[in-house]
């Protein structure tokens, strides 16, 4: 990340914060902390004003800060944040108006309200809705993510035989994730058989049988950027009844692909997939059809049946449909989409779709 793609960004912010007029903005959502100023710690604000944007952290962060952030200046406090932010304040004459995301704890905020004599603000989506379109450097960490994600996957497929259990198949996963120098996106869903009706299972005892299907919803995080894939597929010979399912929910996903790009509405994204499975007589997800993810692993926009707005150019999404029928299977196919002015790109075809089992 560099000092031009930061400013750009809070240059963006700081034109939201006059159409507001707020003067100042209390940043406390880590996701928000680092997309301000690079820093990629924990527990630590960031203050953004007019003229200049502050890190405030404590002794455990200040020399990561110091390699991290850019074109911010670093306040270490030795006290609570509030107290910090009242010494700050003092020292920023031209300050009239403070906003504070609307996500800042009620502890926090009561702390400041106590501390701070001039009115706080609760605001809420500023720079969450800066961060939906992505720059070219989050595109690159995505991919990358990505890219991480395909081999973890691939890394992990010898792992797949009967008798392996839920549980440490994901630690498998999550295992060569890690080796090849990431984190997780989320916990690592697999379900084997009937569990993958239940779309955030979570991993368990069970072990695999030779003729069972097999759901994994995974992710790697890498430079602070998610990634986030569903597989499907059958251990052993799949049943006629699995493919039936398989192929439903392939087609709900590439007919909700062919209708994006900028511009579309979401709802109709969202209902080309649920109309694909409506039409195979299967019964239609509860879920949304995708969302947005980046820096967290939800973020804007969110593509369901009561979705309001347009695409736009620069959104991240996934495209996950799904059939769930208790007692039997579930299938959710997953992928990650960038959305373009023409239509849109599939980030994640380097993870292959039907896996080659070597049992």
């Amino acid at each position: 990340m560099n000092r031009e793609i930061i400013g750009k960004r809070i240059r963006r912010i700081r034109r939201e914060l006059n159409t507001k007029k707020i003067d100042c903005l209390i940043v406390t959502k880590p996701a928000n902390v680092t997309y301000t100023t690079g820093f990629m710690g924990d527990d630590s604000w960031a203050i953004i004003t007019k003229r200049a944007v502050y890190l405030m952290t404590d002794s455990r962060y200040t020399e990561q800060a110091e390699q991290e952030c850019i074109g911010c200046r670093i306040v270490a406090r030795t006290n609570s944040m509030a107290e910090a932010v009242v010494r700050l304040r003092k020292k920023l004459k031209t300050v009239r108006s403070i906003g504070i995301e609307k996500s800042t704890s009620l502890a926090a905020f009561e702390s400041l309200k106590k501390h701070v004599k001039l009115r706080l603000k609760a605001v809420s989506d500023i720079i969450e809705t800066v961060r939906r379109t992505k720059d070219s450097s989050e595109i690159v960490a995505i991919k990358a993510s990505i890219s991480i994600s395909a081999k973890a996957l691939k890394q992990t497929v010898g792992y797949i035989k009967p008798g392996v259990t839920e549980s440490e198949l994901a630690g498998m996963l999550d295992f060569q994730i890690r080796k090849l120098g990431a984190t997780n996106s989320f916990d690592t869903i697999v379900a084997f058989g009937p569990n993958a009706s239940r779309p955030h299972h979570q991993p368990s005892k069970r072990k695999l049988k030779k003729r069972d299907t097999v759901l994994i919803d995974f992710g790697a995080r890498y430079k602070g950027y998610c990634s986030d894939i569903t597989r499907s597929f059958a251990a052993g010979r799949p049943t006629r009844f699995f493919e039936k399912v398989y192929e439903a929910v392939q087609q709900a996903q590439a007919a909700a692909i062919k209708t994006i790009k900028a511009g579309v509405e979401m709802v109709k994204v969202d209902a080309a997939a649920r109309q694909a499975i409506n039409s195979c007589d299967l019964p239609v997800y509860e879920h949304g059809t995708g969302h947005g993810f980046g820096l967290e692993i939800h973020e804007f926009p969110f593509l369901k049946a009561q979705s309001k707005g347009k695409l736009k150019a620069g959104d991240v999404i996934t495209i996950e449909p799904g059939v769930y029928i208790p007692g039997k299977l579930g299938v959710r196919i997953e992928d990650d989409v960038l959305v373009t002015d023409t239509g849109c790109k599939i980030l994640t075809n380097s993870c292959q779709h039907m896996l080659k089992l070597s049992n």
